[in-house]
């Protein structure tokens, strides 16, 4: 007797959707130190916010002591906020992004279950916390993860406005864009553009119903809940900051999209720069893939959504590839809408039946039996001494080998649940993730060096040599801005350009400053043959050595 092949995935429990996305965005959250480069700068920009005691550092954040107009200032609010009721330490710094992206996961239950596919949703919301990028970004200091819970709030009202007409969705649409400009800027109205004007566009009957449609979605009401949220805060600034306008509107914006903003500290790449990196964002479940090769939407409404749910993450992802400034952690926008879709075709084609549970699985095998083939040829100095737990690398390799062959065979055993056994796998990577951080942490953050001057030179002023991104943690670690002497950092540029201060200093005041002031000189071990031909070099011995970090004193 033939059996049945047809696999319908039940509907996940509430409570294990939730267990599993606790488990994600908590389990270590405090163990690694703040992050140098981003994290390190939207640490201490709330962290000085609250210590100044002056309202316009609220209007005009400071970072390292200097104006930083680069971005709105909602996450450092929020951030300030955090720190006020619980502290300044590392898990406090991140629950931001870690409230955002339960937020995510909250709007896609609901929104599944409002277009009547709740079986779904509790399988997108696991392949949205569980995909690597996802899992990264929600456990960092950056803007993308607030960005991406307010804008998908505003593209969901938004759509469900358009389809049912009901005023309140607007109001919400508005308010959470309103937001959405408040946490990352102006791109967060080019992408809500985009992606509602692609979807009126190709659904509406007719040019005038695609003006009419429009005009709705343009209703006075909606548009003066918009202004009363975001007007405030760009008016205030204006009158703060005289140079606001133009830095804010034109260098931070259209220029940036172009290519010509000064400084240029962000990368540029091809058109295809973002495709395999949309594969890695969504590991392991990029692995499914293949299977939505057999995907059909079946009916009138299915494909309706479907167009809906493809344009709202690949107007994004367009945007984005035409952009000249590039960055990995753009992708984290299209996430919720590609893991929505994503799960919505897995059940419609029954998870492709008995071979489509089990391809995902072979082909991580493959992977991860490639990795630990090339384990094998590489060198143990060659991986840096890392290790995870006392165990060598390619014994981690090894396990996860063993657990993708393992969920392999259980997946083709159980079917009806095999599916959700691949989220073994983003369970396993999280410790091991951390893990090498851990490892890593003196040349990722600058805490071990915070605690040793804090230690060891209690009496000397720390001061970093040229750039201050490479070590951005140092400030919120010290718990005061540091002073860099010739300095190249692209952040404080505009800071110290447009205002005279004492944090920024030529070699000359440098010199002339340790002549009565003992001094803990930061250097990066880049820029150690620069250091060397520096007049000042001979009054300084290199007294310790913490990653790419050496420290000097006079």
């Amino acid at each position: 007797m033939k059996r049945n092949i047809d696999i319908q995935f039940p509907e996940i429990p509430l409570w294990l959707v939730w267990g599993i996305v606790c488990y994600f965005v908590s389990f270590k959250l405090g163990s690694y130190p703040i992050l140098d480069n981003d994290e390190g700068l939207y640490a201490e920009i709330p962290r000085e916010m609250l210590r100044s005691g002056d309202w316009r550092q609220w209007i005009i954040p400071h970072l390292n002591g200097l104006p930083y107009m680069e971005k709105p200032p909602l996450l450092y609010w929020l951030t300030a906020l955090c720190f006020a009721v619980f502290g300044e330490s590392e898990w406090v710094a991140r629950l931001v992004p870690v409230f955002s992206s339960v937020g995510c996961v909250c709007l896609i239950l609901w929104f599944t279950k409002t277009i009547e596919r709740k079986n779904a949703g509790g399988l997108a919301a696991l392949i949205f916390i569980s995909s690597l990028g996802v899992t990264a970004m929600s456990r960092t200091l950056m803007f993308d993860m607030l960005l991406t819970v307010l804008l998908t709030a505003a593209v969901m009202s938004g759509y469900l406005f358009c389809v049912r007409k009901q005023r309140r969705f607007l109001y919400i649409c508005m308010a959470m864009l309103a937001l959405a400009l408040l946490a990352k800027g102006f791109v967060a109205l080019i992408l809500f553009s985009a992606v509602m004007g692609a979807y009126l566009s190709v659904s509406s009957t007719s040019p005038g119903n695609f003006l009419s449609r429009v005009f709705e979605c343009l209703h006075w009401r909606g548009l003066l809940v918009f202004l009363l949220i975001a007007a405030p805060w760009h008016i205030a600034a204006m009158m703060v900051e005289p140079i606001f306008p133009w830095f804010y509107f034109i260098n931070e914006h259209i220029l940036r999209f172009l290519g010509k903003r000064e400084p240029h500290d962000y990368y540029a790449g091809a058109w295809w720069y973002y495709i395999p990196r949309v594969l890695l964002f969504l590991f392991p479940w990029s692995f499914f893939l293949p299977v939505l090769a057999f995907a059909r939407a079946d009916g009138v409404r299915q494909r309706a959504i479907h167009l809906f749910l493809c344009l709202a993450w690949l107007m994004p992802l367009v945007f984005f590839s035409v952009s000249s400034a590039k960055a990995n952690y753009y992708l984290v926008i299209v996430m919720p809408f590609a893991a929505i879709q994503m799960a919505l075709m897995l059940e419609e084609v029954k998870f492709g039946g008995k071979w489509g549970l089990i391809m995902p699985g072979v082909l991580l095998s493959i992977l991860f039996l490639a990795l630990n083939l090339w384990l094998l040829g590489v060198k143990n100095e060659a991986l840096n001494g890392l290790f995870v737990k006392g165990i060598f690398t390619r014994y981690v390799a090894e396990i996860l080998l063993a657990a993708s062959v393992l969920v392999t065979f259980f997946s083709y055993r159980v079917r009806k649940w095999g599916l959700l056994l691949y989220i073994l796998i983003p369970m396993l990577c999280l410790p091991v993730i951390l893990q090498v951080a851990d490892v890593r942490k003196n040349y990722v953050s600058t805490k071990e060096v915070a605690a040793w001057l804090r230690k060891d030179f209690p009496h000397s002023e720390v001061v970093l040599y040229r750039v201050f991104e490479h070590q951005s943690s140092l400030p919120f670690y010290l718990k005061t801005p540091v002073r860099i002497v010739d300095s190249r950092s692209s952040d404080l540029f505009w800071g110290n350009k447009l205002h005279k201060n004492n944090i920024v200093v030529s070699d000359v005041q440098f010199q002339a400053q340790l002549e009565n002031q003992k001094v803990a000189l930061l250097v990066l071990k880049e820029d150690l043959p620069d250091f060397r031909q520096k007049k000042y070099f001979p009054e300084f011995k290199l007294t310790r050595e913490s990653g790419n970090t050496l420290i000097f004193t006079n």
